[in-house]
């Protein structure tokens, strides 16, 4: 291939071609040209009186989003020093400004690295010196900790500031003084895109690469098949875009098929319900513990528009499924996605869901469960998730990625079971299985059996070490009312086996979670619960 990057630096650190997963592009739909650009597929070939973008500042057609992305990747070329393969730090809430950058900087053929605004100052020094990142592009509201690691690194050449979507910034000042239209960079297909850092679930984050088309094949595959978009969708979703859920959700998929990407910069369940309502949103994208905790607001909203709601980021209990239906009439379409994989990869939506499995492969993918040898387990059976597909693992320099990638699957670190119709029921992260006096108990099934009890808000099961037993079962709670530990142990009791039931429960004030929403399992077994 011929690389349109000059500077050559993410491509030099990708793993080798041997330790990288096996790439699956037999679908018409995930057949793309050698020179592609995934802003211009985006942005730059819809119709320019489409609504693009929508949401309490204001609206923005694909014209307009287009003309400012210009402006943008203009300015980054012919005055900040923007060479093709740079890596631009973008950071802020999920608004128009932030999405006319990311577009911006993929035209003007940067790597994009996006950072979740919550993160602190060490934070992002680690992710600027690690990606080496020349520019950045910062909200100015997220400016208190991006300063110290700007500051501490001194490796940024360029920093610029916008002021949301108020159009009174660093950045919106500057633009007024560039010239109009640019020639977007006609990257290679397989052009380093974006570098996603993981949300650390299990502590150090890695930095993922994705391709230009990575982009539009994570669209194409799950989005396409089995959401199945209508031009004119309102999409909606509670992820920033630095997380690729969020990214996928709320901007590569309304604008891959003809919708309006609907931003919500704070949305906490009662504000995703309330933009719900004023933006007549059809698709609504969360975490499971967003959709039980919006449950307590529903009555008192309009959510007739809504068509299509998904869910990923960690399993969906059975009885959340089941009490949204009641409440909405619209069945959840959950999903497994990985930061590694772009987006998600195991699905089902219509009549093919069966309430508490995830689903079978996205169109595109091929998965299975293997044993501890890497050997692939005839269903049904238990085992540890494998996938291959049109994205997959490319860490960063990165030594783990043997350990993501075995005999060209990607394993994701989930244990599964595949049953005889191919749908593929969740049963534990790899490392949550707890082994108590020889029974394997998986974490998410107690869990489940918790949140069938109305004064669990949110839980978390781990195993911890026990004299007697080995390990016993331990659940940490938020509970929406007081409730008593022996209540909540006799409802799991008789809900599933009672060897399973938490031998001790412990209240708390909330969940360790990453920026993405994410349980931090492995913080809870530090003793870091709130």
């Amino acid at each position: 291939m011929i690389s349109a990057h000059v500077d050559s630096f993410v491509r030099d650190r990708l793993p080798s071609a041997e330790a990288q997963p096996e790439f699956l592009f037999d679908r018409p739909e995930l057949q793309y040209p050698d020179r592609l650009n995934a802003a211009v597929e985006l942005i730059g070939r819809a119709d320019p009186e489409t609504l693009a973008i929508l949401n309490d500042k204001g609206a923005w057609t694909c014209g307009e989003m287009d003309d400012l992305s210009d402006l943008i990747a203009r300015l980054l070329v012919d005055q900040e020093g923007l060479v093709p393969g740079n890596r631009v730090l973008l950071r802020g809430p999920n608004n128009a400004m932030l999405f006319a950058s990311w577009l911006g900087v993929l035209k003007a053929g940067g790597v994009v690295v996006a950072t979740m605004p919550i993160l602190r100052a060490g934070e992002i020094e680690t992710i600027i010196e690690r990606a080496e990142i020349s520019h950045s592009i910062i909200d100015a509201r997220c400016l208190e900790d991006y300063r110290p690691a700007h500051e501490k690194t001194g490796k940024i050449r360029s920093l610029l500031t916008y002021e949301g979507d108020a159009g009174t910034g660093d950045l919106e000042a500057k633009l007024k003084s560039v010239a109009p239209g640019f020639k977007a960079v006609e990257t290679h297909r397989d052009d380093p895109a974006l570098i996603a850092f993981t949300s650390g679930t299990t502590g150090k984050p890695k930095g993922c690469v994705h391709y230009h088309r990575d982009i539009l094949a994570s669209a194409d595959a799950f989005a396409g098949n089995i959401l199945k978009p209508l031009p004119g969708d309102r999409w909606a979703c509670s992820a920033p875009i630095a997380f690729t859920f969020g990214l996928g959700q709320a901007l590569i998929f309304p604008w891959r098929f003809g919708g309006t990407a609907v931003t919500i910069e704070t949305p906490n369940p009662a504000a995703l319900l309330d933009a719900v309502r004023r933006h007549k949103v059809t698709i609504l994208a969360t975490a499971p513990t967003a959709y039980k905790a919006m449950l307590g607001f529903i009555e008192d909203r309009d959510v007739a528009h809504l068509r299509v709601c998904v869910s990923a980021g960690e399993h969906l209990p059975a009885a959340t499924w089941h009490d949204w239906k009641e409440a909405t009439g619209i069945s959840i379409v959950d999903g497994i996605g990985a930061t590694e994989m772009m987006h998600i990869f195991i699905s089902a939506s219509g009549e093919d869901i069966r309430p508490g499995a995830t689903g079978k492969a996205v169109p595109g993918y091929r998965a299975c469960v293997v044993d501890d040898d890497g050997q692939i387990l005839p269903p049904p059976a238990d085992g540890r998730l494998a996938v291959k597909g049109p994205t997959g693992c490319r860490y960063f320099d990165d030594e783990r990625q043997s350990a993501y990638v075995q005999k060209g699957w990607n394993l994701t670190g989930d244990t599964y079971r595949q049953d005889g119709e191919g749908y593929f029921w969740y049963l534990a992260r790899s490392d949550d299985m707890i082994i108590s006096s020889g029974y394997n108990i998986a974490a998410p099934e107690v869990e489940n059996a918790l949140y069938t009890h109305p004064s669990v808000q949110e839980c978390a099961v781990i195993g911890i070490q026990c004299e007697e037993r080995g390990q016993k079962v331990k659940a940490y709670v938020v509970a929406s009312v007081p409730v008593s530990e022996t209540e909540l142990q006799d409802h799991v009791k008789k809900a599933i086996a009672p060897y399973k039931y938490p031998r001790e429960i412990e209240f708390v004030d909330a969940l360790p979670r990453t920026a993405t929403g994410k349980l931090q399992r492995y913080a809870l077994r530090d003793g870091q619960a709130r």
